[in-house]
């Protein structure tokens, strides 16, 4: 049905505005944000199909649905989909693309164990989606507020494949305090692995030499993340 043709107080425009964004469903928002459908399809058909899309870097039985799913999604991912011209696609990645630089900037602006969970869902948001491991470190100051994050290494991580050395470097080059190190699980636990922990401790050691401290290992993935300190792993 097109949203002309509902009341005037179901449709997510109105509803938005007399009961807050909270009143409305995903596909609501959703279709707000996409404004139109194409012939034969309205808008909040198109909504539905598309909280249902199935990422590129998951196969037809690994992906997931709603809309995680499509904040994940590429603009190649996007491409896919009838009547999502480039103009739309490019809206739908910007929203991505501002929720990282909102989280980004509120631990920029305070502590980042003053806001635990807006590191987990920041990293979540940075490398849940991604199909191959990647590591990461957040580089903080001695308020422990944000300098910079940097992915460092991609591929199965190990202490052979986590260079301590370009971990130091990289401190040193940011002049950090102390770092939050984070890695994504692409099979979907969270669970720490031996080869997890002893590579933490591993750069634990070899970051101590230079007085910095690690606060944190982050291992997430699609919806969840973990934190080894919460855990008493670190």
């Amino acid at each position: 049905m097109p949203l002309k043709d509902l009341p005037l107080d179901a449709r997510p425009r109105e509803k938005l505005l007399s009961r807050g964004p909270g009143a409305l469903s995903d596909a609501e928002l959703l279709a707000l944000l996409l404004r139109t459908g194409i012939k034969g399809k309205g808008v909040l058909q198109m909504a539905h199909e598309l909280l249902h899309l199935k990422t590129s870097s998951h196969d037809d039985n690994d992906g997931f649905d709603g809309i995680a799913g499509l904040l994940h999604a590429s603009a190649d991912d996007l491409q896919r989909v009838k009547g999502l011209g480039p103009a739309k696609r490019a809206e739908l990645v910007a929203v991505l693309e501002l929720s990282r630089r909102a989280l980004a900037q509120q631990l920029r602006e305070r502590a980042v164990f003053a806001t635990p969970d807006t590191v987990k869902h920041y990293l979540q948001l940075q490398l849940a989606a991604k199909a191959h491991e990647v590591f990461a470190v957040l580089f903080l100051d001695v308020q422990n507020r944000l300098l910079a994050m940097e992915e460092l290494f991609r591929g199965t991580l190990t202490q052979t494949s986590v260079y301590p050395r370009e971990v130091v470097l990289r401190a040193l080059h940011h002049q950090a305090a102390a770092v939050v190190l984070a890695h994504n699980h692409p099979s979907g636990t969270v669970q720490p692995s031996r080869a997890d922990e002893a590579l933490t401790q591993t750069l634990k050691t070899a970051l101590a030499l230079i007085d910095v401290r690690v606060l944190d290992h982050v291992i997430v993935a699609p919806g969840e993340a973990l934190s080894m300190a919460q855990r008493g792993l670190l």
